[in-house]
């Protein structure tokens, strides 16, 4: 079944079903002394999938292994945002290549995103046959049948749901940490941003239900973990399409209610972000001060062409509310080089950053999707110029990074060490504002939340030393 692009934009009023998934016995053997690799692209929702691919492919008997070359299955979960990661995933779809050739045995596959696209699924089906499974968003719950068809069939299988989608309760997970979690609370989006490929990938915004989103955290609570992340394509707008008066202050303080002791929720949409969210966030101290609150550009004749439904200013008006967050922290996104963007409309950007004084940001050159109003409006801006204004931008924003961090040096912070360090002889973890820090520490420290003394300060990171 392939991907269409006419009926990934379809939205309607038919109900979403919540499906319950149920192990099929009869694959149960497929992987029994095979290997798996999964490569991971994209959002936290994509690494969150592969977390529930993992635990399907354990299910059928597979081990996983973190080398290509040792694995009997290869698997690409794809990011459709950018085009950088989709010509990484083609890159890197050569390497694979090159490796089955050597040994013809090994099972490749293609999911997440990238495999919802019609364009990209054509080029797959066109020029690289050799790829076994094409699955996308829609039907995660459905590899161990489909890979299972490929084997016996012995040829491509593609299967591509265009559909606005449902929610498929109780797939198993096999989380990458055991210290934090991702938990879905909704999937899809409505909002269909011009630039934006997401609404077509994902479907339409549909909400878990609270029970199953509570019974979850609390399973989590009892199994130990220290922290949970509250992901959607908008996560503000849970519960809109749902008809029980319940939104999302309401679902933020029933997870805080269950003594998780850290509780953090992305992405937000400005357009959705209410007083009472904001209220809550300073109820509850386990409900973490930080948000992530993308922007994309500053001038409103841009943010009209980019479909976003808000101005600077109500920008601004929500970004001064969240600042009454005691300690908040506050991060964004930013597209430079949208088609018809004037120096005007970038310096008024570039006001905005001076007045939010953000603590980080993730900042893009425009990369038109295939198939979204943005693609097809005429972009006469240079990518001289692009790349210079994007230096600019970049150059402010880690200014202001590096001054928000410098407000840390010989302050006493509260950091979940979570891992091992990149730095030598180091652990790391995040403070509540999401502040990376490296700490100074034995390994007996995993998985807890301790005070650290900053130390050292970078823009990018902190260093400290575990008070006790």
């Amino acid at each position: 079944m392939l991907p269409n692009l006419n009926e990934a934009r379809k939205r309607t009023n038919n109900i979403v079903n919540t499906i319950k998934y149920v192990k099929d016995s009869k694959y149960s053997n497929i992987g029994v002394g095979k290997k798996y690799y999964i490569k991971t692209y994209g959002c936290q929702m994509n690494v969150h999938d592969s977390e529930n691919i993992k635990a399907l492919l354990e299910e059928m008997g597979f081990s996983e292994v973190y080398r290509m070359e040792d694995a009997d299955l290869i698997l690409l979960n794809t990011c459709a945002i950018r085009e950088n990661a989709h010509n990484k995933v083609f890159g890197f779809l050569g390497r694979v290549k090159h490796l089955k050739e050597e040994k013809t045995s090994i099972i490749t596959g293609i999911c997440g995103c990238m495999a919802q696209e019609e364009s990209v699924v054509n080029e797959i089906k066109d020029k690289y046959k050799w790829v076994d499974i094409v699955f996308g968003t829609h039907n995660i719950s459905e590899l161990p049948k489909i890979l299972s068809d490929s084997i016996k069939n012995n040829k491509q299988a593609i299967e591509v749901l265009s559909v606005e989608g449902d929610i498929v309760e109780d797939i198993p997970v096999k989380r990458d940490s055991n210290y934090k979690a991702w938990v879905n609370i909704m999937y899809g989006c409505d909002k269909f941003c011009t630039y934006c490929i997401v609404p077509y990938t994902r479907g339409k915004q549909r909400s878990r239900s609270p029970k199953d989103i509570i019974n979850e955290v609390k399973n989590l609570v009892k199994d130990g973990y220290s922290e949970v992340t509250l992901l959607g394509q908008n996560v503000n707008a849970y519960g809109k399409d749902l008809s029980l008066n319940y939104y999302m202050g309401d679902l933020l303080k029933d997870v805080a209610e269950t003594g998780i002791p850290r509780v953090r929720f992305v992405t937000s949409h400005p357009w959705d972000f209410t007083d009472d969210m904001i209220d809550i966030i300073k109820k509850y101290d386990n409900v973490m001060p930080y948000i992530h609150l993308p922007l994309q550009s500053g001038s409103n004749r841009i943010l009209k062409l980019m479909g976003r439904r808000y101005t600077k200013e109500s920008y601004l008006e929500l970004f001064n509310k969240l600042k009454t967050i005691p300690n908040v922290s506050i991060t964004t996104d930013i597209i430079v080089g949208f088609p018809g963007e004037t120096e005007e409309d970038f310096n008024e950007t570039l006001d905005v950053v001076n007045t939010c004084k953000y603590d980080s940001a993730f900042t893009f050159i425009f990369s038109p999707r295939i198939g979204t109003p943005a693609a097809k409006m005429k972009d006469d801006i240079s990518l001289e110029i692009k790349n210079e204004r994007l230096q600019r931008l970049n150059d402010l924003v880690n200014k202001y990074a590096n001054i928000n961090n410098q407000k840390y040096l010989g302050k006493t912070v509260s950091v979940l060490i979570e891992d091992k360090s990149n730095k030598e002889g180091y652990l790391m973890g995040y403070t509540d504002t999401m502040k990376l820090v490296n700490v100074k520490c034995d390994q007996k420290y995993l998985g807890k939340i301790v005070n650290v003394k900053i130390t050292d300060v970078k823009t990018w990171s902190l260093t400290g030393e575990i008070v006790k």
